[in-house]
């Protein structure tokens, strides 16, 4: 769940908090209190052994196979389950005391509306995290005013009441259009959109709540990019037109390619908020 512009206005103060989970998960393991608390929940023999199997398992890395001395391994899809069997205790905890807080594997923030309660949440949780062994992150886990200062949250960077992606994600992004739209690059313009657009839909969908500005650029930078190929492909220009009255952006509707920002646009119009 990502922090809307509801959450926003709520937060005047956020905790952001991190957990070294993995190194705490493979302690849990290696004492065996980790399978314990799921045979809470499995009774299933079968899958039992498969979970115990996942938590022993070696790693390949580079044709070399090696056994990790700590945390489960990283970015299989087990390990966000375990994540949430480990951290569940923890999301009631919070809820009981009234706390707000959003969370996603190991990564939250709890929203807070004063300094104190944001302090009085931290208490929790660091009497939580030193009664189950999990160690905070020493930077990571602060109280943030985020009237005056910003914070990352999966993906998102949150300034006041503007959301915008992270920066080394829109970055990710461009790189990726560049990538797909050399000058040189063979193929119609529709062949290409068809291409592009899977990458453009499953971005926007992620980061639909960022400002319109962000889709904007992103948009007009992959337009242009595009008719820089159309350009080196279609030379002669007898009537001297500029590239934008050449290929107007009609003509890419028209291939096929998708409308960032018609698509942040239309999502504005159907949920409220300042977007």
């Amino acid at each position: 769940m990502i922090p809307g512009k509801r959450h926003i206005e709520y937060a005047r103060y956020l905790i952001l908090w991190a957990a070294k989970t993995g190194a705490s998960l493979w302690r849990f393991n290696r004492e065996h209190r980790l399978m314990v608390l799921i045979k809470e929940h499995i009774s299933d023999s079968r899958l039992l052994k498969l979970f115990q199997l996942f938590l022993d398992q070696s790693i390949m890395e580079e044709l070399r196979e090696w056994t990790p001395v700590a945390g489960v391994p990283q970015g299989a899809v087990l390990s966000p389950v375990l994540l949430n069997l480990y951290l569940n205790p923890l999301d009631h905890k919070m809820a009981d005391a009234g706390f707000e807080m959003v969370r996603y594997a190991d990564d939250f923030v709890v929203l807070c509306r004063s300094d104190l309660e944001a302090q009085a949440a931290m208490d929790t949780i660091r009497s939580w995290v030193e009664q189950t062994g999990l160690t905070l992150h020493p930077t990571k886990t602060k109280i943030v005013d985020s009237r005056t200062n910003s914070f990352v949250f999966l993906g998102y960077s949150f300034r006041g009441e503007k959301i915008y992606p992270r920066r080394e994600s829109l970055a990710k992004m461009k790189a990726r259009l560049t990538e797909l739209t050399p000058r040189g690059r063979s193929g119609s313009i529709e062949s290409i959109a068809k291409e592009i657009n899977p990458i453009l839909r499953g971005w926007f969908y992620y980061f639909r709540h960022c400002r319109k500005t962000i889709f904007t650029e992103l948009y007009d930078k992959l337009r242009g990019r595009l008719r820089r190929l159309l350009l080196k492909r279609h030379r002669r220009n007898p009537e001297r037109l500029p590239r934008n009255h050449r290929w107007p952006n009609d003509y890419f509707t028209a291939a096929g390619l998708i409308s960032l920002r018609e698509a942040h646009l239309r999502f504005a119009q159907s949920h409220p908020g300042n977007y």
